[in-house]
């Protein structure tokens, strides 16, 4: 198997652009129309996911260490839209098919020995650890929503109650799917473990999104989801050792913060923690009566409000960041960052540039891309330096 052949042979396909997994797909609907019924009906984030992952390993084909690890994930994670090995050759028809169709007259039967035992490599890593999952966790929960709020008319609180125990630890995401949508959302509980194991989702309807806008105007009490196991360790709580807190938010991204608060008062560490909550208006603090309630049960708990326009820029806000280091120095602080893109990359240039440096800030980093461990693993791969985050959209 020749790697660099590889790599110059998916250059040349990559070049085209959106025609790639369009013709993969259609190319496996036609000939496998079984594998249909595992995708969403929207495909247009789909695509993009075929691409950013070949190219992940394809770029990383000579370099193992980096590719059994994110394979791994990939396998396992598959597990919840219904993969089976018996599937894997299917995928592999289409993709020679593909290849063979975008590259014309420079495909060979080089290439095609090269690509056939490279996927033959990546579907043995990926069903051995589908298989190794099982063992471990199954393919997705079924859980009841027992509690469903409006808190605004794009936002809504769930409370659900899987059919057996989901283990999580506060920060991580848990991936979401209403059984009528074929797609998968990831969401931090916003809580922290409890008794009775149900779990806090905080859940924004995003223009276009299949997963939320169900969650938010088309589910109710008594309806069932599915969730799938818990990925992340960004916004653990190890990753600050003892150290005191600075916790900035704006939105939904509450959520992981939330998880993070019910912890350090589980803990009884005694930690101090500051937390700046950002909002263009009051209407927009959908959680404040629970925000209220945390500072006023924990004296080590303080929390700051930073709600309003900035007159000097019409159509901005101020950032939870920017008031926060105008109230004071935090360089002996963690720093935990949730919210949306805009608002973490703003968050997080700004503390750099402050003197913070990169182990003191803490950030999911993908936002609205992120649907798994593995996807997070092959957009950083090509986003390398990108500090954009999210929060539960």
């Amino acid at each position: 198997m020749d790697a660099a052949r590889l790599k110059q042979s998916w250059s040349l396909v990559a070049a085209h652009g959106d025609q790639v997994p369009l013709y993969f797909y259609s190319t496996l609907f036609l000939s496998h129309p079984e594998t249909r019924q595992m995708f969403p009906t929207n495909m247009a984030g789909q695509r993009d996911r075929l691409v950013t992952a070949l190219g992940h390993i394809v770029s990383n084909v000579d370099q193992v260490e980096h590719l059994v690890g994110f394979l791994q994930d990939l396998g396992a994670d598959h597990r919840k839209f219904a993969v089976r090995a018996e599937h894997y050759p299917a995928v592999g028809e289409a993709l020679v098919a593909t290849l063979q169709h975008f590259l014309a007259e420079q495909w060979t039967d080089e290439l095609a020995a090269d690509w056939t035992a490279a996927y033959g490599l990546v579907a043995q890593v990926m069903t051995e650890a589908a298989q190794a999952a099982e063992a471990v966790n199954p393919p997705w929960w079924v859980a009841e929503i027992v509690a469903h709020e409006r808190r605004a008319f794009d936002v809504a609180v769930l409370t659900v109650r899987p059919q057996y125990l989901l283990p999580f630890t506060p920060g991580q995401s848990v991936g979401v799917s209403h059984p009528s949508v074929r797609s998968w959302r990831y969401y931090s509980p916003a809580n922290a473990p409890r008794a009775d194991g149900t779990l806090e989702f905080h859940v924004r309807a995003a223009p276009g999104g299949a997963v939320s806008s169900r969650l938010v105007y088309g589910s109710a009490v008594g309806d069932r989801i599915h969730l799938a196991a818990p990925v992340g360790e960004r916004l653990a709580l190890w990753s600050a050792g003892s150290s005191d807190l600075l916790l900035l938010v704006a939105g939904t991204g509450w959520a992981p913060v939330k998880a993070l608060v019910e912890q350090v008062a589980a803990e009884g560490s005694r930690r101090r923690v500051d937390l700046y909550v950002a909002a263009r208006s009051r209407s927009e603090l959908y959680d404040s009566e629970a925000i209220d309630k945390l500072a006023s049960s924990h004296s080590w708990l303080t929390v700051t409000y930073v709600v309003g326009a900035d007159v000097h820029r019409p159509g901005e806000f101020v950032h939870a960041v920017d008031r926060a280091l105008a109230d004071g120095d935090w360089r002996s602080r963690h720093v935990f960052v949730c919210g949306s893109d805009e608002m973490v990359s703003h968050a997080v240039q700004t503390l750099v540039q402050a003197g913070f440096h990169p182990g003191q800030v803490h950030h999911e980093g993908l936002g609205s891309q992120w649907y798994g461990s593995a996807w997070r693993t092959a957009v950083q791969g090509t986003t390398a330096g990108d500090t954009s985050g999210g929060g539960n959209r």
